[in-house]
């Protein structure tokens, strides 16, 4: 027996050809691989792609793309081998089915919500295809055809392409697991379209009617809370607490469990606006003593707020408008961006303003209305005017410039040029171009 190298793995050389690999695991534990006969260079060859997986895993670093594809094409016996000692995943599970499962488990992180979805594509996954399916049989093609199936199920585009999205999501996971070489979906096209003809803003006068037809304080305080305040609804509404009211200063904590994973998103400030204090009061009036959330009586999973929502809307004689609460958001935000600055208005929302300009901010017909009856003259009336500072920090208009008597006797020099500098006197060159005419 005889062993060649030193390294992190070092081969030994069994009797009949035979090669045996030797490595210490991250574990700590001295393991070994039997290789079979094969040449010292293929042996090689293992031993180094070896090392890299087992520097990988000490280091939590990914594999590089040629260990990835590596591990991708290696024959299964020996990929057993690997995943008996622990450095590669056993390929029992990369079937399509079991992979799934698994990951879906794994995501201890997600809230419910997301799980609901990955579950729903979990199963269109299964019913395009066969559980047992290979993950390293994919291919970009089959990734098309999973795009066409959704599309024959006669789903809406965006609704497609967040599926599709889920589904490369799935596949990254796979990757970063060693599992596939590369992601088929990669090239899916996953970004939701903004959809203008779903826009609907809710005016005043159609909210006043809505509040009218609620049930109680406290209906009326959620339906002020998302097209008075911005709130997500359900999740910001039901996560307020009393002690997030601030009624001394007019602000309101909003704990927002939507962006909380994101760094400084677990929460933001928002004003108590004065068509939204009113139901805030009138529902902490009626709240028992000790009670810490804001809503109570609907927070129960059975309680379908849009169901509610749609049925007040009739009540008040009212159509009902697409995405219910999405739009309430969307009015208020296209409200308060006519009155404050943008970054204002998108940290007061919740969202950015690349999204708030996809997805949020409405052309209403008022905008349409004052276009026509001419607003934009008082913006080119007040530029008319010069300002200056008083000193104070405050700025006062400047009247228009009188011309003193001794003035209006000179010629008007329509078709002087404004002279250069650095040429003689202006005023010469002036007084000249006068006397001509």
């Amino acid at each position: 027996m005889e062993r060649i190298g030193e390294n992190v793995a070092s081969i030994t050389k069994d009797p009949n050809g035979r090669k045996r690999l030797l490595f210490v695991a991250p574990d700590g534990k001295r393991k070994a691989i039997r290789l079979g006969k094969m040449s010292l260079r293929a042996a090689e060859s293992i031993k180094s792609k070896i090392e890299d997986l087992i520097s990988s895993k000490t280091s939590g670093c990914a594999w590089s793309n040629e260990t990835a594809r590596w591990v991708a094409e290696i024959p299964d016996a020996l990929a057993d081998k690997l995943a008996a000692v622990g450095l590669v995943e056993a390929k029992g599970r990369a079937a399509l089915g079991v992979f799934l499962e698994d990951y879906i488990q794994s995501r201890h992180d997600a809230k419910p919500g997301t799980i609901d979805h990955l579950r729903r594509v979990q199963n269109d996954l299964i019913d395009c295809f066969d559980a047992e399916k290979p993950l390293r049989d994919f291919t970009p093609g089959n990734a098309d055809g999973f795009r066409l199936y959704l599309i024959g199920r006669k789903l809406a585009e965006n609704t497609v392409r967040r599926r599709c999205g889920r589904a490369k999501q799935f596949f990254t996971a796979a990757v970063r697991r060693g599992l596939v070489f590369s992601n088929p979906f990669a090239d899916l096209k996953s970004a939701v379209l903004p959809n203008p003809s779903r826009f609907y803003f809710i005016s005043r006068e159609e909210a006043d009617k809505v509040l009218d037809a609620c049930p109680d304080a406290e209906w009326r305080l959620i339906f002020a809370l998302s097209r008075y305040g911005g709130l997500r609804c359900p999740s910001e509404h039901l996560a307020l607490r009393w002690g997030d009211v601030d009624w001394e200063r007019n602000r309101l904590r909003v704990p927002s469990p939507k962006t909380e994973h994101h760094h400084g998103g677990e929460s933001r400030v928002v004003p108590i606006f004065p068509e939204l204090r009113p139901h805030l009061e009138a529902a902490w009036e009626q709240a028992q003593p000790g009670t810490e959330s804001v809503i109570n009586h609907y927070r129960d999973s059975n309680v379908n707020l849009r169901s509610r929502l749609l049925d007040i809307i009739w009540s008040a004689g009212l159509k009902e408008w697409p995405k219910l609460f999405q739009n309430l958001r969307s009015t208020r935000e296209t409200e308060l961006a006519e009155t404050f600055p943008m970054h204002v208005v998108c940290k007061w929302i919740g969202n950015s303003q690349p999204v708030a300009a996809k997805h949020y901010l409405q052309v209403t017909n008022e905008h349409f209305n004052r276009a026509i009856e001419g607003e934009p003259k008082a913006a080119q009336n007040a530029a008319q005017y010069m300002h200056e500072s008083d000193g104070k920090g405050q700025y006062k208009k400047q009247q228009t410039p009188v011309i003193p008597e001794e003035y209006e006797g000179l010629p008007l020099c329509t078709d002087v040029q404004a002279p250069r500098q650095g040429l003689e006197p202006w005023t010469k060159r002036l007084t000249a171009a006068c006397s001509t005419n």
